[in-house]
Order: C-alpha cells, then sequence, then structure tokens
C-alpha cells in the first residue's frame, strides 16, 4: 500500500513519514507533499492507496484536496487530521466518505492503528472487486462474449459504448459520487477498459468529458434560471461551492460570478472554454 501525507508544516510531515513504522502498519511506501497542489501532482503521477491529510492548510484545505480526488476518480482512501474538533468538519469529511477523522496532537501508534485499518479494509475491497471482475469473466466467457484481449465486453460496438456511457453519465450527472467504475458496472465492463474505448473515440477520458458536461450545464443554468450559484452547483453534482467555483474557472477562464456578469451586458461574447 503507497501512503500520501499532506501537510503545510514541512517537519511535521517529515517526522511523521519517518518516526511512524509504517510497514508494522501495512504500508510499503510514504510520499509527502507540503500543500494541496504539490499532493495532486504526486498523485497525478503515482498510484496511491491511501491519503493522510491535515485539513488546514493555507490556499487549499485538505476537504477541497479530497472533493478534487473524487471528481477526479482516484480510488483513493482518506483521513483527515485536524488540530480543531470542530463537528463542521467531522461532518464534511463523512459527507466525502472519509475513513477517519483524527483530532491532533494524537500518538503515532493511534495514527498507525487507525490507517491499518483503512489497509485492511482498502484489501478486503480489492479482494472482493477482483471477486466480481472474475465472476463477470466467466460469465461472459459462458456466453461467448470474450474478446480475443479476454476483456470483458459484449457485442456493442465502441461508439455504442461510448453512446450507453454518455447516456448514463448524463442521466447521473448531479449524483457527487458520479465515478467511471459506476458507469462501468452499469453496462458490464472492466471500467480500465471502458474508459480506454471512451478516449479513443471522444479523445478525453471519461473524468474529463464529465466535467465538461457538469460546467455546460451549469453555464446554461446561470444563463437560463434564477437558481443560486449553491443550486446550480448541487444539480451538477458539486456539494462544495469553492471547489465547484475552482472547476468552473478552470473550465470557462472566469469565475461564475464574471460569466454571469459577462453574459448580461449587451455587446458582451460569453466567455468560451
Amino acid at each position: 500500500m503507497k501512503l500520501l501525507i499532506v501537510n503545510d508544516i514541512t517537519i511535521e510531515a517529515d517526522t511523521m513519514a519517518k518516526d511512524i513504522p509504517w510497514k508494522d502498519y501495512g504500508i510499503d511506501e510514504v510520499f509527502t507533499a507540503y500543500s494541496a497542489g504539490g499532493a495532486r501532482k504526486i498523485i497525478g503521477h503515482t498510484p496511491i492507496d491511501i491519503l493522510l491529510s491535515d485539513i488546514e492548510m493555507p490556499e487549499e484545505d485538505g476537504l477541497s484536496l479530497i472533493h478534487w480526488i473524487q471528481d477526479a476518480h482516484y480510488d483513493i482512501d482518506c483521513v483527515l487530521l485536524t488540530c480543531h474538533a470542530d463537528f463542521a468538519y467531522a461532518r464534511e469529511g463523512l459527507s466525502l466518505d472519509c475513513q477517519d477523522y483524527i483530532t491532533l496532537p494524537a500518538k503515532y501508534e493511534e495514527i498507525g492503528a487507525s490507517i491499518a485499518k483503512v489497509c485492511r479494509r482498502r484489501q478486503e475491497k480489492l479482494a472482493s472487486l477482483r471477486l466480481q471482475d472474475y465472476g463477470r469473466s466467466w460469465l461472459m466467457n459462458q456466453t461467448g462474449h470474450m474478446d480475443q484481449d479476454t476483456e470483458t465486453s459484449t457485442h456493442d460496438s465502441p461508439q455504442e459504448l461510448v453512446e450507453k456511457s454518455k447516456a448514463y453519465i448524463l442521466d447521473h450527472i448531479s449524483d457527487c459520487e458520479l465515478s467511471v467504475t459506476d458507469v462501468a458496472a452499469n453496462i458490464y465492463l472492466n471500467p480500465i477498459y471502458l474508459n480506454r474505448v471512451f478516449k479513443k473515440e471522444t479523445g478525453i477520458n471519461m473524468s474529463q468529458w464529465i466535467i465538461k458536461e457538469r460546467m455546460e450545464l451549469a453555464s446554461t443554468l446561470f444563463l437560463t434560471t434564477r437558481h443560486t450559484a449553491n443550486e446550480i452547483a448541487l444539480q451538477v453534482g458539486y456539494n462544495n461551492y469553492p471547489y465547484f467555483s475552482t472547476v468552473f474557472k478552470k473550465y470557462f477562464h472566469c469565475p461564475p460570478s464574471q460569466y454571469v456578469r459577462q453574459a448580461a451586458e449587451p455587446g458582451t461574447k460569453t466567455p468560451k472554454p
């Protein structure tokens, strides 16, 4: 198992990485990041299993980082660290399906024990998924639906698979937990295989397409309804407005308020992606 520790206080992150006997708790490799941005870079090129993140960090906090992980559909189990026993933090952490919420100061043995529990649950989950994949593969093999590469497949063409995927995504666009795995399970395909087909046919992966559709829908709602920005964020699958605003700004190159203002000004072009 690979663990990523995120803490803006460098010495705390490094000391925790060095002094806790992580192998005793099921961790094979430990990475450290000192900001949410640094964590994103590591996650982008390293298959992280568990995130151990401080909540209170400048610029972008731990909760926002976890929202990004979920929206990007990374399969990472998250544990939060905080110096404040604030119920609001705990409540949002639970809404994000975090595995644990640790109030500091805490003994290293307590932190290690928490991570060990997450490791066990993750191993059980992975074993269950492997069993499910085996069962689907066996069923497809019995009915003659295995392709030459032994990937789980159907009689549908790649174009038909993509259209089915798009239809499912649009039907569930407001679901903040929507993932590639959900889409793949709906049409009985391996998510990695389906994502590969999707990208080959559309030029972008499924996660990027989900973001694109959410942003385009948000744009339409901003210009054609009187819903509040928070309501629109929820309707397009974001239960954290600051993160929604960040994604919107990255997509349209301006925040929602500026987008609406420019669209209302005569002779001003609506910002484009």
